[in-house]
C-alpha cells in the first residue's frame, strides 16, 4: 500500500493510464543495477530514484574529478576527490529515501559480475569501454535480464535495449562483431558535450521504465542514433548472427 504522501510524490506519474497504481507497484518492486556512475549513469540513477524504483544498484570504482563535473549531473565541486557511489548513496537518500541503495566500490570484473548481476532485474551499462559492456552483455545473457545500453562521443548518443527473456533477441555482440578499435565512442579522446551526454541517460531510463512496465515500443533487434548536432533521430535494425553467444537463447 501506498502512503499519502507516496500518492502525492508520484502523483503525476501514477495519473498516467499506461502506469497507474499497479504500475508504480511495479516500479516500486523493481531492482536495477547501474554499472557506471558517471554521465550516463548519473542522469538514469537521479530519474530512476525519483521515478520510485524500489532499489538501484550502483557499481563503480572511480573518485569524483573535476573534468567530471561539466556532465555528471549529481556531483558538484564538493564532491571531487570522493567515491561516486558513495556521494550518489547520500544524494539519493535526500532525493527519495524510500529507495533501497546498494553499492558495488569495484571495477567490473568476471570474478565479480555475476554474483552482483544476477540480483537485479534490469541491468544498465553507464561505463566507457567495450570491454565492459560485452561482459555485461555475457552475464546479462546468462541470467536473461533486461539490459539498457548507453554509449556517447562528441554530439552523438547510442542506445540499445534487449531483453534476453525473448528467444528471438540479439545481444550486443550480433551488432559489434569484434570490440571497436580503442577510441571509437571514447569522450576522453574524442569530447563530450554535457548535453549529449544528459539526453542519451534520460533516454535510457526512459527505456528502464518502460521495460518494467512493459509499456510502448522498445528498441528490441535496433540501435537507436541519436545526433544531436542535427537533431537526427534514426532506428537502425540488425538481426540475431549466426554462430553468436546469444544463438541458442
Amino acid at each position: 500500500m501506498f502512503s499519502n504522501k507516496d500518492l502525492e510524490r508520484y502523483s503525476r506519474q501514477i495519473i498516467l493510464k499506461k502506469v497507474g497504481v499497479l504500475g508504480q507497484k511495479k516500479i516500486q518492486n523493481a531492482k536495477v543495477l547501474v554499472v557506471g556512475c558517471g554521465g550516463l549513469g548519473t542522469p538514469v540513477i537521479d530519474l530512476l530514484c525519483r521515478a520510485g524504483i524500489g532499489e538501484i544498484g550502483m557499481m563503480d570504482h572511480d573518485k569524483v574529478s573535476i573534468s567530471n563535473l561539466h556532465r555528471q549531473v549529481m556531483f558538484t565541486a564538493d564532491d571531487v576527490g570522493n567515491y561516486k557511489v558513495n556521494i550518489l548513496k547520500k544524494k539519493i537518500h535526500k532525493i527519495n529515501k524510500n529507495v533501497k541503495v546498494k553499492t558495488y566500490r569495484a571495477k567490473a570484473e568476471d570474478k565479480n559480475l555475476g554474483k552482483i548481476l544476477k540480483q537485479y532485474d534490469v541491468i544498465v551499462d553507464g561505463t566507457d569501454n567495450f570491454k565492459t559492456k560485452f561482459l555485461l552483455n555475457k552475464f546479462s545473457l546468462k541470467y536473461k535480464k533486461k539490459f539498457i545500453i548507453g554509449a556517447i562521443s562528441k554530439f552523438e548518443g547510442h542506445i540499445f535495449t534487449f531483453d534476453f527473456n525473448l528467444k528471438k533477441s540479439p545481444c550486443l555482440k550480433c551488432f559489434y562483431q569484434g570490440e571497436p578499435a580503442e577510441g571509437v565512442l571514447d569522450c576522453e579522446t574524442d569530447g563530450i558535450l554535457g548535453s549529449t551526454a544528459v539526453v542519451t541517460g534520460s533516454l535510457q531510463a526512459n527505456e528502464v521504465l518502460k521495460a518494467i512496465l512493459n509499456v510502448g515500443k522498445n528498441l528490441s533487434s535496433h540501435i537507436l542514433i541519436i545526433d544531436l548536432l542535427n537533431l537526427k533521430f534514426r532506428k537502425v535494425l540488425f538481426k540475431k548472427r549466426k554462430g553468436c553467444i546469444c544463438e541458442n537463447i
